[in-house]
């Protein structure tokens, strides 16, 4: 099968090109896994911090890519959840021990890093972990679903935000235009303020409906009860503690952040900062509830990707568009049709 493969970790400042494009044997689907033929992939941030050695993958080579859509072609044995033909979808969260908890837990295994993922024809992943896909959308609109929509899902619910509360999004890419749809569902009254760098982020923000769009460093209307930061940046963060009103809540959604401006948190003022009860959490992985509750939100809410599609051969230039910004929505590759 074709398959995009990393073969050793890179910055892609020094090689702009770290997969290659390689023909490994397709995989064979063990007890209750279903083997499925992959029809589109997201990129995620999370390849970059893949492929830079942020969260390296344990073992190399590795088949990176964990928003997957396809169809399932192969099951193993004593499988019950799927016949061939479904449609389903793979996310970040390949196995692990499915308590509440799963996200955390030690058997933990990550799709594409721990596990070869959706860069390639097929994969092969537990019954649990694969999900059925609404209808009404197609294969491209779904990737992003698995892992931008489900671990946004995620942080929104850290957030406690009740309706008519104040959400604040810091960074819009394929997560946070997700976030915005599902929170204009789930909390109607409420004001939703997107902080990012580019303007033309900001713009993609107001038309979907954002009530306020700004610079990360800007001052919104109203100080936010919680703000999502989406960001590999450390800048942000101190931004959204100096925008967040007595009591807030900042949720860092990011498997990882950068060290190029990490010096910036020894600038951090507790008076104005932390001080006043405001609190700091993150979120770390996904479950497999929250991707099955998203995609049930996504189908009730009419939520939709906006998505650029790339072929799975140029998967490196797709990441080379993420890291440099160049984002509306999610990036998404075309494996087969």
């Amino acid at each position: 099968m074709k398959a995009m493969l990393l073969s050793r970790i890179v910055s892609l400042e020094d090689n702009p090109e770290p997969l290659q494009l390689a023909d490994i044997p397709a995989p064979s689907p063990g007890p209750h896994e279903v083997r499925v033929r992959v029809s589109t992939c997201g990129v995620c941030h999370t390849e970059l911090d893949e492929i830079e050695g942020r969260t390296p993958p344990p073992t190399l080579p590795v088949v990176p890519g964990h928003e997957v859509i396809g169809r399932v072609d192969d099951i193993g044995a004593s499988v019950s959840r799927h016949r061939i033909g479904d449609r389903v979808g793979v996310g970040w969260i390949h196995s692990s021990s499915g308590e509440a908890d799963e996200n955390v837990d030690p058997q933990f295994r990550a799709t594409g890093r721990d596990v070869d993922g959706g860069y390639a024809e097929y994969l092969c992943v537990p019954e649990r972990y694969a999900y059925p896909i609404p209808t009404g959308l197609d294969d491209a609109e779904a990737a992003p679903l698995l892992c931008a929509g489900g671990v946004g899902f995620r942080a929104l619910r850290r957030t406690l935000l009740s309706n008519g509360e104040i959400l604040g999004l810091t960074g819009f890419g394929g997560s946070g235009h997700l976030v915005l749809q599902a929170a204009r569902y789930l909390y109607p009254d409420s004001s939703i303020y997107v902080f990012a760098r580019s303007a033309s982020e900001r713009e993609f923000a107001m038309e979907l409906g954002a009530d306020w769009a700004g610079d990360t460093a800007e001052q919104p209307p109203e100080a936010p009860h919680a703000i999502i930061d989406t960001t590999p940046a450390w800048k942000p963060v101190l931004s959204a503690l100096t925008a967040l009103r007595p009591g807030g809540r900042l949720v860092i959604n990011a498997i990882r952040k950068r060290d190029n401006d990490k010096a910036l948190m020894a600038e951090i003022d507790y008076a104005t900062q932390l001080w006043q009860e405001k609190t700091v959490t993150s979120v770390s992985n996904v479950t497999a509830d929250d991707i099955c509750s998203f995609l049930e939100v996504a189908e009730w809410a009419g939520i939709r990707s906006a998505v650029e599609v790339y072929p799975l051969e140029d998967a490196n230039r797709a990441l080379r568009d993420l890291k440099a910004g160049n984002v509306r929505g999610a990036k998404v590759l075309r494996v087969s049709d």
